[in-house]
């Protein structure tokens, strides 16, 4: 099936490992360019140029914070030097969180806000004017089912979640005339190597069986009793990235093995 995604031009943050990798290659296979970001220079050039190896087309690796302004602004104008700019952005960038509301210092609670919800305010402010001129294109936004479904470990990773889901609404109602289409992704459990990195943590003193820790887990939390891959989550994003899903705006959609105890 052609999904209408070829030389179309991707920018995915958190583009270097887990899920935004994922995603990267699964619009490089639909024939679209991407660019990645990430902060760590050597593995974004490195996966970026494999890519380009792998698939055949055109990529860039942009080291940069996005959570900073600065980040933000220079991931842009990358995109732009580049390639004149951008057709898809996925919103990607984020990691999980550990504290209570009494103990977490207002710079923990700031540095969420900058990662999971400023970043995404600051490169929708960018990279929408190139998509308008462009003719319109695709804006994603990767929450969690933590944004509606909260975990009692994690208030901070909780509520920037659930404000990017809001964030998301907003921009898809302020886009929509511009032919921008804007949506939300809530996945459920996805095997990223922070998954595994936790697991091996939490188990290293009682055996080292991450594994077991990881299915004890998806016991408890998903009725499907087992994590995603990255890649099963990355063709959900690329469906909503392609011309198959045109009446696809403003929503959020979970993708979590039934974890979601609501209607």
């Amino acid at each position: 099936m052609d999904l209408g995604l070829r030389d179309k031009v991707a920018v995915i943050t958190g583009g270097s490992i887990g899920i935004g990798l994922a995603v990267a290659e699964g619009l490089a296979a639909e024939r679209a360019g991407v660019v990645l970001a990430a902060r760590d220079a050597a593995r974004v050039e490195g996966e970026a140029a494999r890519i380009a190896d792998r698939f055949g087309v055109k990529t860039l690796g942009v080291s940069c914070d996005v959570a900073t302004a600065d980040g933000c602004a220079a991931l842009v104008k990358a995109v732009a030097d580049r390639f004149g700019g951008a057709d898809i952005l996925i919103n990607n960038a984020g990691t999980g969180s550990n504290e209570t509301v009494m103990d977490a210092p207002d710079d923990k609670w700031q540095a969420y806000w900058d990662l999971h919800v400023m970043a995404a305010v600051r490169l929708a402010r960018g990279f929408a004017p190139q998509m308008k001129t462009r003719g319109g294109g695709v804006i994603l936004h990767n929450a969690s089912i933590c944004a509606v479904q909260p975990l009692w470990y994690e208030p901070i990773y909780n509520t920037t979640k659930s404000a990017l889901m809001m964030f998301s609404k907003c921009l898809a109602t302020e886009l929509v005339g511009d032919n921008i289409r804007v949506n939300c992704i809530n996945p459920g459990l996805i095997l990223t190597p922070d998954w595994k990195k936790t697991a091996t943590q939490l188990t290293a003193e009682t055996g080292g069986d991450w594994q077991g820790y990881l299915q004890s887990v998806a016991d408890e939390h998903a009725p499907i009793r087992r994590f995603a891959t990255p890649e099963e989550l990355a063709h959900f994003f690329v469906f909503l990235c392609s011309d198959k899903a045109t009446y696809s705006i403003g929503s959020t959609y979970f993708v979590d093995g039934g974890m979601l105890k609501t209607i």
